[in-house]
């Protein structure tokens, strides 16, 4: 833009120039007459120095008005160019301000974006721990009130019994308390007692035969409950020396190759871990009145650190089973032995689980 100003700028110094050479041009006429071509006479100019003075007064007095306009004339384009610059600069810099404020907040938009994110997924996890405590608390009460249906089911059983016990004592008592008036009545009536002492004793007869049908039954019921209490003992026992040995049976073989105190002391210890596990899974258990006399054996496979990696069912009831995973997955983390020998067997190891 500057040199288009100075492109015009020298237009005009040389319009100015060149109207100057014309003046002086014409000025230099005076007056002067042309000789006449058909003679030989020269004429003289009459010069008059006033005229010459107050010409060459004039014509200096427009040079530099000329040169005043043409400095005027420069200093405006260059005034103007200057304020185009300015003007240049400003909308520049508020071009550079207002893309700044636009990267600015695009930059605010985004963390906002990212601020609403961040809180949409906290809430979200809130809500979802929410959703599992709530289940977790459902299973809680369920299991609580199948317990405390079960506690009431047995009192009401007791109390039964109690008023069973209470009736037959009532009923002896009122056979003992008619064996007196019986007495007391063949004491009374001799000739009559000899033909009721026979009724009576026909009739007691045939309630001591009752009597002892029931009790002889009574004690049949008996010996069936105890024997079949006995064998659940005696299955539940099989059970849990049948997954004792699963868990020792390599164990074993290990020790009787090396035959020293060493693979002693890792089957201990293994033992020992192992006990801990089951603790471990029977305190995180729900359990359920239906899994009474049930067993499962869960093959765990566990890190170096002793994070569960894996757990799956060998063998056992399914619902027990599924319980049984739930705990070793909320347990998560088994504590695990420095001796890096033990912790290897520890790593994949198989548990029976019964309820307490």
């Amino acid at each position: 833009m500057k040199n288009n100003n100075y492109t015009g700028s020298t237009v005009i110094s040389l319009f100015i120039h060149a109207l100057l050479i014309g003046l002086l041009l014409w000025g230099a006429d005076f007056t002067k007459k042309k000789a006449d071509v058909g003679g030989n006479t020269i004429q003289a100019v009459v010069v008059d120095p006033a005229m010459i003075h107050q010409q060459a007064t004039q014509i200096r007095d427009q040079r530099e008005a000329a040169k005043r306009a043409e400095q005027e004339s420069k200093k405006k384009l260059e005034d103007q160019a200057e304020a185009a610059e300015k003007q240049r600069k400003d909308e520049a810099e508020r071009a550079r301000q207002l893309k700044a404020d636009q990267l600015k907040a695009e930059k605010e938009a985004r963390e906002a974006e990212k601020q609403r994110k961040l809180v949409a997924e906290q809430q979200k996890q809130a809500a979802e721990e929410k959703r599992k405590a709530d289940e977790a608390a459902k299973v809680e009460a369920e299991r609580k009130a199948k317990q405390e249906a079960a506690e009431k089911a047995e009192q009401v059983r007791q109390q039964k019994l109690e008023e069973q016990r209470k009736a037959e004592e009532a009923s002896r008592q009122a056979e003992l308390e008619r064996q007196k008036q019986v007495a007391a009545k063949k004491k009374a009536q001799e000739e009559a007692a000899a033909k009721a002492e026979a009724k009576r004793k026909e009739a007691e007869a045939k309630k001591k035969a009752e009597a002892k049908r029931k009790a002889a039954e009574a004690k049949k019921k008996a010996e069936a409950e105890a024997k079949r209490k006995a064998a659940e003992a005696k299955k539940l026992d099989q059970q849990k020396e049948a997954a004792l040995n699963d868990m020792f049976a390599g164990l074993e073989a290990e020790n009787e190759q090396r035959g020293g105190a060493k693979g002693q002391h890792i089957a201990d210890e293994v033992a020992r871990y192992g006990a801990i596990y089951k603790q471990m899974i029977q305190q995180n258990l729900l359990v359920d009145q239906s899994f009474k006399g049930q067993e499962c054996n869960l093959t765990m496979r566990l890190s170096a650190d002793g994070l569960v990696l894996d757990v799956t069912q060998s063998r056992g009831d399914g619902a027990l089973c599924r319980a049984a995973k739930s705990a070793v997955v909320k347990v998560s983390q088994f504590p695990m032995p420095d001796d890096p020998e033990i912790a290897k067997k520890l790593r994949n190891i198989k548990l029976s689980v019964t309820p307490q």
